[in-house]
């Protein structure tokens, strides 16, 4: 066997797998940790001749609520019968295994465009449709009925964003290193004007983007949704604000997570992403300043946690330490999506 990554005892799982799911491995395992999944951790492993891909949560300090293996498990087996790809789930193990509770998937073939050497690959006609396909998903996701697929109790709807507020401002202070006043403004700015939620009873991913799905690189068409650790009952137009963020909103800021794709020629910009949403739903768009100040703030805070662990030594993979760089121009687009509104 062998060494192991870490966060993963490979013989522990091995047995595991051998007990649970007799006849899956045709060899002995062997892992290694994928690059993203900068909060949870994920893995890809391998017997020789298959390959299935395992998630846990991050070593050391946890943030609260955000990596809830069940629940990740629990949504993947409520989608997967629907029109939202996601990869099929296979097991789910406490903490007793591992040492972390984890579930191990089905790994989904094709390609996670992270770099820019990937994005450049594809014209501006392939560019465009990725970024039709990569809305029509989220508008796919929507639209289902969480009553449907065993869902309707995966969240509160009611409250959705206040509470979202009040969570990430919490694990703020629980992640708390350095002083950041911009940034608990943006936080009281966004709580003085909450809008009235539409539609609030959507599942909505609370991470979607880019490189947390993966493209059949032949058809150019979405085979998975990754990364759902933040799904709940919610407001879509967090969810849409999220990926025009994540599509365009931080170009230009060098991020480690992924290539921005405004940043790669061809890809349309992120009004060509809201109007595509827009054709295909019948929400009021005219609020979304307010989500996209919301968006901002949430992913500073996600990166401001990621910092806290970094300098404890508790994060595993390259790019962590560059994300607490990112947080204060995160925080002045919040505050200037939050002006465009006024």
């Amino acid at each position: 066997m062998t060494e192991d990554p870490p966060g993963l005892p490979l013989a522990a799982l091995e047995k595991h797998l051998h007990h649970e799911l007799p006849e899956l491995l045709q060899g002995p395992l062997s892992a290694q940790l994928l690059a993203g999944g900068r909060s949870n951790l994920t893995y890809l492993i391998t017997d020789g001749r298959n390959r299935w891909v395992l998630r846990r949560p991050p070593l050391g300090h946890v943030l609260e609520t955000a990596h809830d293996m069940g629940r990740e498990h629990r949504l993947l087996a409520a989608l997967a019968p629907t029109d939202v790809p996601v990869p099929t789930p296979l097991l789910l193990a406490g903490p007793d295994v591992i040492g972390a509770p984890f579930y191990v998937m089905a790994f989904a073939d094709g390609q996670v465009l992270r770099d820019r050497a990937q994005l450049e690959r594809l014209d501006a006609t392939a560019a465009t449709a990725l970024a039709d396909e990569l809305v029509d998903v989220l508008v796919r996701l929507h639209r289902l009925d969480p009553q449907q697929v065993g869902l309707g109790d995966l969240g509160r709807p009611q409250g959705y964003l206040d509470r979202q507020l009040r969570r990430w401002a919490r694990q703020l202070a629980s992640s708390h290193s350095r002083d950041l006043p911009e940034l608990t403004r943006l936080g009281d700015r966004l709580g003085e004007r909450v809008p009235v939620s539409q539609g609030s009873g959507s599942i909505v991913h609370g991470d979607y983007r880019l490189d947390n799905v993966v493209v059949d690189p032949a058809s150019g068409r979405i085979v998975a949704v990754l990364d759902w650790e933040m799904a709940t009952l919610g407001d879509p137009l967090a969810d849409l604000a999220s990926t025009l963020v994540w599509w365009d909103g931080i170009r230009g800021l060098d991020s480690p997570v992924a290539a921005v794709p405004v940043d790669v020629p061809g890809y349309p910009d992120g009004d060509h992403l809201l109007a595509a949403y827009g054709r295909q739903s019948a929400l009021d768009l005219a609020p979304l300043h307010w989500y996209l100040g919301f968006a901002y703030f949430k992913i500073a805070a996600i990166f401001e946690g990621i910092h806290f662990r970094t300098q404890q030594g508790l994060t595993v993979g390259d790019g962590f330490e560059q994300l607490g760089r990112m947080v204060a121009p995160l925080v002045e687009r919040g505050h200037a999506a939050l002006d465009a509104t006024t």
